[in-house]
C-alpha cells in the first residue's frame, strides 16, 4: 500500500481539525477525523506528553526571567504544576512565587500546599513542594 498517497486523500477528505469536534455521526474527532471514542496509542500518548511538556517549558522560561537560578529538580516543579494547571494560574500562586524569586524555598513549599490545587492534587503537590524545599529529586 502506498501509504503517502492514502494519507494525502484521508487528508484532503476529511480535513484537519486541532481542536475536538463531533463528526456527522456524533463521535468525538480530532486531527484528521481519528475518532477519541476508540482511545490513542501509547505512540500518540508519549507524544503528546512531550509536546506538552516542552510548552510547559517554554511558558515557564517566558513568564519568570529569574528560572536560570534555579535547580533543575525546583525548574521542573514549576512546569509540572504548569503542565498540570496550566501558567495563568501557576501565575496566580503570588507569594509561591515570590518566597521562589528570593531563594526562599522553604516558605515556597508551605505556599504551595496552602492552595486549593493542594487539596486537589494532594500526593503529587506533597511531592512537589518537598522537591521545591530541598531542590533535588
Amino acid at each position: 500500500m502506498d501509504y503517502e498517497r492514502v494519507a494525502a486523500r484521508i487528508r484532503k477528505s476529511e480535513g484537519l481539525s486541532y481542536l475536538p469536534y463531533k463528526c456527522p455521526t456524533g463521535h468525538l474527532t480530532i486531527g484528521y477525523g481519528h475518532n477519541l471514542e476508540h482511545g490513542i496509542s501509547i505512540e500518540a500518548a508519549e507524544l503528546l506528553l512531550r509536546q506538552d511538556i516542552e510548552i510547559a517549558v517554554r511558558q515557564v522560561k517566558n513568564a519568570f526571567i529569574w528560572w536560570p537560578k534555579l535547580t533543575e529538580a525546583r525548574f521542573y516543579v514549576l512546569v509540572d504544576m504548569t503542565f498540570n494547571m496550566g501558567i495563568s494560574r501557576l501565575c496566580g500562586f503570588k507569594k509561591m512565587l515570590s518566597a521562589v524569586e528570593a531563594g526562599d524555598y522553604k516558605t515556597a513549599a508551605k505556599e504551595m500546599l496552602d492552595s486549593r490545587w493542594a487539596f486537589q492534587v494532594k500526593g503529587r503537590a506533597r511531592e512537589l513542594s518537598e522537591i521545591m524545599e530541598k531542590g533535588e529529586w
